[in-house]
């Protein structure tokens, strides 16, 4: 794992493309994900194919308070949305998705967010074994939420930390 680098952003596009064609994520063109590299931390394919990521999952923060959270119940603190969390499907089911969230959540918390949100039109399994559980929108940041298609029938999910 590591953090993505702006050149990473034709890599992005194409791992995502698959997901974007399903329906799971949204289409974001290159320049967005080269503005928004430091969001992404990525697994790359393998030494052979330095061009080429296995997966990718984007964090973003909010602080506390307006524009951020401002759902009843919640901490003090800085939220995160976990976002374009993808494993490139020749790589599913080998431990690419689990070690991307492992590491994300390692820096959620050294960032001391108070709690982690994730949107999913699957079945957000591999969140819900790490602790995730379902929550609504009004607990999760205003801004986030709104953005949030609801024709895509997503499922917000939070992890306290």
């Amino acid at each position: 794992m590591r953090p993505a680098r702006a050149e990473d952003a034709p890599a992005l596009v194409a791992l995502s493309r698959p997901f974007v064609r399903s329906g799971a994520l949204r289409e974001r063109p290159a320049s967005l994900y080269a503005a928004q590299s430091a969001d992404f931390l990525v697994a790359d394919a393998s030494a052979d194919s330095p061009d080429s990521l296995a997966g990718c999952v984007g964090l973003r923060l909010y602080p506390a308070g307006p524009g951020g959270l401002e759902g009843p119940g919640e901490g003090p603190g800085p939220v995160g949305v976990l976002y374009n969390f993808c494993v490139a499907g020749h790589r599913q089911g080998r431990g690419v998705g689990a070690g991307l969230l492992r590491a994300v959540l390692t820096m959620a918390r050294a960032r001391s967010l108070s709690a982690l949100f994730t949107a999913t039109t699957g079945g957000g399994d591999l969140f819900l074994r790490y602790g995730f559980a379902p929550t609504t929108a009004p607990r999760a940041p205003t801004a986030w939420a709104a953005s949030l298609d609801p024709r895509r029938n997503a499922r917000i999910l939070m992890m306290s930390l």
